[in-house]
């Protein structure tokens, strides 16, 4: 039990059964179908041992490269994997896709499902009002298209908007394979289930749709982009769905509050600055959080309280997952002013008298001072 407890993916795993559970009893409740979102690659079975091959494979070659380059590949790698890949390490990688998996396609129904529990309840108005009064009496998106136009600009930030899609699952496996530590490992797959998590109640608790479609003439002047067209399937999946839940094969996708997008980039970016990533990496994360807000507000996915409440959803993710896969942080204690701001200037250390050994051996016996403050793993 210690030993489970201990184990960095305890509680991932615990949240999936959690999550996944309550998906299955919305189902049983509304006697509605669960599905399973973004299936072209088949069913859940199939497409989920595919990419845990898929991940370990691109690690091995990745790693053999580093070590060896290209010759020899195939006898490389066999070395590698022999020496470096014991079952304890394919099962924490398995764990963690599979806890990743489970609460996202939970979020994923549940999200589906909120016109159902949350009949005629949007704050849409509400929010709406909100914006303008924290932007003066400006809509935000109104703003935007002013200051950056709606040429360039819609098609850059639409890119942008696009890429999250598949840098997240890619994301994923890099940090769950690539890295040897763990418990690393653990806290980045943590971190995107409790993102879903947080993200369906928040759902629930101020259900709306959007700027873009609770006001759509606002956006009229944007031209055709990766992200009308999605926004465009996205309203006709909808409609489609309320017009019929128990027969219609679609999953229904529009929730705005609070933002996904923002909070997962957000987190990412933390994160990659909290373990202490590549520089380019964490300056690549951070732009990218910065351009998904502006892409959030630009395109009228969002409101400016749902951009807010996913940073909010993304720090508290970060830091609930660093707590729960065993990374604390570490404070050091105060030191002297003597210690840190005297030098004694080489001329007069020559001077100095030596010290009686009673001295050095005490200043010898005194415990090592901790590490500075940063995030490190307890175990």
């Amino acid at each position: 039990m210690t030993r489970l407890r201990r184990w960095p993916y305890t509680f991932a795993m615990a949240l999936s059964l959690l999550v996944g559970a309550a998906a299955v009893f919305s189902s049983l409740f509304l006697d509605l179908p669960l599905r399973d979102p973004d299936g072209f690659l088949g069913p859940s079975y199939i497409r989920l041992p595919l990419l845990v091959l898929g991940f370990i494979g691109a690690g091995l070659i990745v790693e053999t490269v580093r070590r060896n380059g290209w010759r020899n590949l195939p006898t490389s790698v066999v070395d590698i994997a022999k020496k470096e890949w014991n079952t304890h390490r394919l099962l924490c990688i398995g764990a963690g896709l599979l806890s990743f998996y489970v609460c996202y396609v939970a979020y994923r129904n549940l999200k589906s499902v909120l016109p159902v529990f949350r009949e005629g309840t949007l704050f849409d108005q509400q929010l709406f009002r909100l914006d303008h009064w924290l932007m003066g009496g400006n809509t935000p998106a109104v703003l935007l298209h002013e200051l950056l136009g709606t040429g360039i600009a819609a098609n850059l930030l639409s890119i942008a908007y696009l890429a999250y899609l598949p840098l997240i699952p890619i994301s994923l496996g890099a940090v769950l394979v690539l890295n040897r530590r763990l418990a690393v490992g653990a806290w980045y797959t943590t971190m995107l289930s409790l993102n879903w998590v947080l993200g369906t109640v928040s759902y629930y608790l101020l259900p709306s749709v959007g700027p873009v479609f609770s006001h759509p003439e606002v956006f009229r002047a944007l031209p055709e982009t990766g992200v009308s067209e999605l926004q465009q399937s996205l309203i006709d999946t909808r409609l489609d769905y309320l017009s019929n839940p128990i027969g219609s094969d679609s999953i229904q996708g529009v929730a705005a509050f609070a933002s996904l997008h923002v909070s997962v980039t957000f987190a990412a970016a933390l994160f990659m600055t909290l373990t202490k990533q590549h520089r380019a990496v964490q300056v690549f994360t951070w732009i990218f959080f910065g351009l998904t807000v502006v892409a959030t507000l630009y395109f009228g996915w969002h409101y400016i309280l749902d951009d807010i409440a996913g940073i909010g959803i993304g720090w508290a993710s970060v830091m609930l997952a660093a707590r729960v896969t065993g990374h604390r942080r570490v404070r050091t204690p105060p030191r002297t002013a003597l210690r840190d701001t005297i030098r004694v200037p080489p001329q007069q250390a020559r001077q100095q008298p030596n010290p009686p050994a009673e001295a050095m051996a005490g200043d010898s016996a005194r415990p090592a001072q901790p590490l500075p403050d940063t995030v490190r793993p307890t175990g």
